[in-house]
């Protein structure tokens, strides 16, 4: 069986109650049940989420170690968080996949949004789509 990491940060777990006009009405079990349907027979989709930026990059630390493709929603450390930067550098220095997804299209909000520090370490950007950002970046890593 092959796995994808899905690592989402900050505030993420309000989702379904949190500005529901921008980031929509379904909550991360949701989102849990969609990858487990969009992907590839044989694929564990490892979906989790902290507000905790030593957590996050523990488990960016564990996607090199056991060589797993990470399917990464940043949240609001995608804008200054360079200690999230190095970790996602280490998975994509190391050959894996390492995709950034936002469900709401961070170029369309306030100014401070349009900035990411994960962008140029990542293996590609996917935004705005909502929650087929991630069925998205799912097919990216292969495993879709």
């Amino acid at each position: 069986m092959s796995r994808v990491l899905v690592l989402n940060g900050p505030n993420l777990g309000r989702l379904g109650s949190r500005e529901p006009d921008v980031y929509g009405a379904q909550d991360l079990s949701a989102l849990r049940v969609l990858l487990s349907e969009k992907a590839a027979t044989g694929t564990e989709i490892d979906l989790r989420q902290t507000d905790d930026e030593a957590e996050l990059i523990g488990w960016l630390h564990e996607a090199v170690d056991t060589e797993t493709p990470v399917i990464l929603n940043p949240a609001a450390f995608t804008h200054y968080s360079y200690a999230l930067r190095d970790a996602a550098k280490l998975v994509t220095a190391a050959g894996i996949p390492l995709i950034e997804v936002h469900i709401s299209n961070p170029h369309a909000r306030e100014t401070f949004r349009h900035t990411s520090v994960i962008s140029a370490v990542a293996t590609g950007v996917i935004a705005g789509f909502g929650f087929d950002s991630y069925v998205l970046a799912l097919s990216a890593v292969g495993r879709g």
